[in-house]
């Protein structure tokens, strides 16, 4: 944390700030006109006050003093440049950024490395939260490194390898007979019982706040801000956290513009969609391939279609044939194998690449590792049949 800095929360609904503080979650205030089945009232984003240059460090524009962090090197993925795509699509500045090369494999590690922070900040030594299988995962591997205990509601139906991963790393697992959202409420309602810090997706504002550092590092790797950015979204917590990393280099006069973000999501979960296209949030079942962006209730749902409408931006959904085939179009074209969830983002792209200008600068978010999900991804693949003895049982075509 730069010591020039200041940090506060502000409530995104009515603006009210307050000093931050591990105890206060969400707005008090706002937070009494709570509706179940509907996305969180009063979410609080961490405001900052100061002044940064050019070539700042990430870490200096978060609210917890670099002592505290976890030894785990989260952060500083890569972005991709990927020929083949530009050639056949056009695009001459299409850009892939591969947040499936942090430590657990996913985006998710950039919330849970700030969490972590934050709980060794304040001492407090249990952190517990719902996933669908990314965030738990990433917050055992995360609380390992900081000799944390991770408590994590998992939904039953959660991708076995990402149910295998949070074990691996020590979380106690409570595996839930029902969706995200059961989970969801179960991490509260321990919580509050239990104490100990929720990590829970826009219920923690650490979590939102820790997820903006990937748009600070496209920044950095661009040399300013894209013009285009495709973020697949469930909660919408990693969609309002983009836009606070831009909006944070805006204020902090770096950039000129925001960029158009446009929002993807599974046609099997499409609540923000819905809600951008009626006005209302409807909860409903859900069911897509892409696991990781699949919600019934998006909690961060007010607060991420509040700043796609104010900022310019739009939603967009595509089904899960196409998820699949743009997953297997990015493994074969640029070696890049992402989960459902971050194909979802590169199918968005492709299903409006006609509307967008060739010369545009373009950044694909991918969101976690293909072998997070294999099963998924074999959907879109044809597995050999036969075993052969010789070579003498192989067929060589043209």
């Amino acid at each position: 944390m730069n010591p020039t800095m200041n940090f506060t929360y502000k409530c995104s609904d009515c603006g009210q700030t307050y000093p931050i503080d591990p105890s206060l979650t969400v707005c008090p205030a706002c937070s009494e006109r709570q509706v179940s089945d509907q996305p969180l009232q009063g979410v609080l984003e961490v405001e900052l006050d100061g002044r940064a240059t050019r070539d700042f460090d990430p870490l200096d524009l978060l609210p917890v003093p670099r002592e505290y962090f976890p030894p785990i090197p989260v952060g500083n993925t890569p972005l991709w440049e990927p020929l083949n795509l530009r050639r056949s699509l056009g695009f001459g500045q299409l850009y892939i950024k591969d947040d499936g090369l942090n430590p657990t494999y996913s985006l998710k590690d950039r919330a849970s490395y700030l969490v972590s922070a934050f709980a060794a900040q304040h001492r407090i030594d249990e952190i517990i939260l719902a996933s669908t299988g990314n965030a738990g995962s990433s917050m055992a591997g995360v609380g390992a490194a900081a000799g944390q205990k991770i408590t994590l509601f998992l939904p039953a139906a959660a991708p076995r390898a990402k149910l295998i991963q949070a074990l691996q790393y020590g979380a106690t697992v409570h595996r839930v007979d029902g969706p995200y959202d059961q989970a969801y409420d179960l991490s509260l309602e321990y919580s509050r019982r239990f104490g100990g810090m929720n990590r829970s997706t826009a219920y923690n504002p650490m979590t939102l706040e820790g997820k903006k550092t990937v748009a600070l590092e496209i920044y950095q790797q661009l040399g300013c801000a894209p013009d285009y950015i495709f973020v697949s979204t469930g909660d919408g917590c990693i969609l309002s956290g983009v836009y606070k990393g831009f909006r944070d280099l805006r204020q902090l006069e770096l950039i000129d513009a925001i960029p158009r973000v446009i929002s993807v999501q599974a046609e099997g979960s499409d609540a923000l969609f819905r809600a951008y296209t009626s006005g209302k949030f409807q909860a409903r079942p859900t069911q897509t391939v892409a696991d990781s962006i699949c919600v019934d209730v998006p909690r961060n749902g007010r607060h991420a279609l509040k700043q796609i409408q104010t900022r310019g931006g739009r939603v967009i959904t595509v089904s899960d044939d196409a998820i699949i085939a743009a997953q297997y179009q990015l493994s074969r074209t640029s070696g890049l194998f992402t989960e459902p969830a971050g194909a979802a983002a590169f199918a968005g792209f492709l299903s409006i690449r006609k509307e967008l200008p060739a010369t545009a600068r373009i950044v694909v978010l991918a969101t976690g590792n293909g072998l997070k999900d294999s099963a998924a991804a074999g959907q879109g693949i044809d597995l050999p049949d036969h075993t052969i003895q010789s070579l003498g049982d192989i067929t060589k075509g043209p």
